[in-house]
């Protein structure tokens, strides 16, 4: 196995300490930082994911901040979703997308107050699009990436093992909103979401010289929840159509193409850069798709290249994404497909590294 070489610039996080005490098998590079994906093995983790409570390491997910006087502003110059009304304590899954209605990010976006949001970045360096967005426009805003690094609690027994640590009250945080909660004299902003279909919390630790402290406490609360350190698991978030941003979109594709367009407002998104672009999308509609496949045969191997989906000797989109899923005793997957050969049911074909595939178009994800 090829090692990562440790720099200044491949970050460790305020949790890693108690990542690589849990056995941490394999990593990954996430915006400049350490994301593990492996811990005992992936089918693993999926089970356990599925029936006990994960913490998880995702301080790679990286905040942009905005703050000042022109922060609402800007953070509607960014995304195609109408924020006019969304008040403090919300959280917004929001379609990044540049000046071409291109998507740049797909991040979370909270908003701390009237002159203030949090944007939780996925994986590209969104910071310098929008600081070249606020020196163009001239705004009055600052925009800077503050310590907070988020720690995520995920599975079916997350609610137990927060209100442990933080109270029953903690159950009372309604889906995509958060509320503020003490820890060790520390207000921390803890939202109910997360990467996964199974349940739980993000808990942005700030200062992240808490972090073990934290991390810590979880895992001696949980020790009868048989609470494990965990990670985005790729079956799981196939499973539930996840989309992964560099994996299974980039800045080559719209919202609409990803299936996003519904959070997409773009008659009303006034002052979104990328409206322009988008409106023309939003009528004539995409001519490709993502869409859930599913590949017969045995497991395939892993996917870390596009495989692309045929129909006869005519490629008409590819795969991005795809594991054996144990549950469902077949190969899913997530792929982009032509809008003539997208509608669910069709029969196509996918080369795999291990040779040509049949592969079903269905109609939804599994969970």
């Amino acid at each position: 196995m090829v090692a990562l070489s440790p720099s200044r610039r491949l970050r460790r996080t305020p949790f890693s300490e108690g990542v690589e005490a849990a056995g941490v098998k394999a990593y990954t590079v996430y915006n400049h930082m350490l994301l593990p994906t492996v811990f005992r093995s992936v089918e693993e983790d999926y089970r356990h994911l599925k029936s006990a409570v994960q913490v998880w390491d995702v301080a790679c997910e990286r905040q942009v901040e905005l703050r000042g006087p022109d922060a609402g502003r800007l953070m509607q110059m960014l995304t195609p979703r109408d924020l006019r009304g969304v008040n403090p304590g919300r959280c917004l899954y929001v379609p990044i997308v540049d000046e071409t209605g291109g998507m740049l990010n797909d991040p979370v976006a909270i908003k701390l107050a009237e002159d203030r949001w949090w944007i939780s970045i996925a994986d590209s360096d969104l910071l310098y699009w929008v600081k070249g967005i606020v020196h163009g426009w001239r705004l009055d805003v600052l925009v800077d990436e503050p310590d907070v690094s988020p720690l995520a609690v995920q599975g079916p027994l997350a609610d137990d093992l927060m209100a442990r640590v933080f109270g029953d009250s903690v159950r009372d945080v309604r889906f995509f909103r958060y509320s503020i909660f003490d820890f060790e004299g520390y207000p921390l902003v803890i939202a109910r979401s997360g990467y996964s279909k199974q349940g739980g919390f993000e808990i942005y630790v700030s200062p992240g010289s808490i972090g073990m402290a934290l991390w810590n406490a979880l895992m001696a609360e949980g020790r009868d929840l048989d609470v494990r350190a965990g990670c985005p698991n790729l079956i799981e978030r196939i499973e539930g159509g996840l989309l992964s941003y560099g994996n299974d979109m980039t800045r080559e594709n719209t919202p609409h193409e990803c299936g996003l367009g519904k959070f997409c407002d773009t008659h009303s998104a006034i002052g979104c850069v990328g409206r322009d672009a988008l409106l023309r999308v939003a009528i004539e509609g995409p001519v490709r798709q993502i869409r859930p496949l599913e590949i017969e045969g045995e497991a395939v191997p892993a996917c870390d290249r596009l495989w692309p989906v045929v129909d006869g000797d005519r490629r008409v989109g590819h795969v991005s994404s795809a594991a054996w899923s144990p549950d469902f005793g077949t190969n899913v997957a997530i792929g982009m497909v032509r809008m003539t050969h997208w509608d669910p049911g069709t029969r196509l074909e996918v080369e795999t590294p291990a040779g040509r595939r049949p592969v079903l178009v269905r109609d939804t994800f599994w969970i």
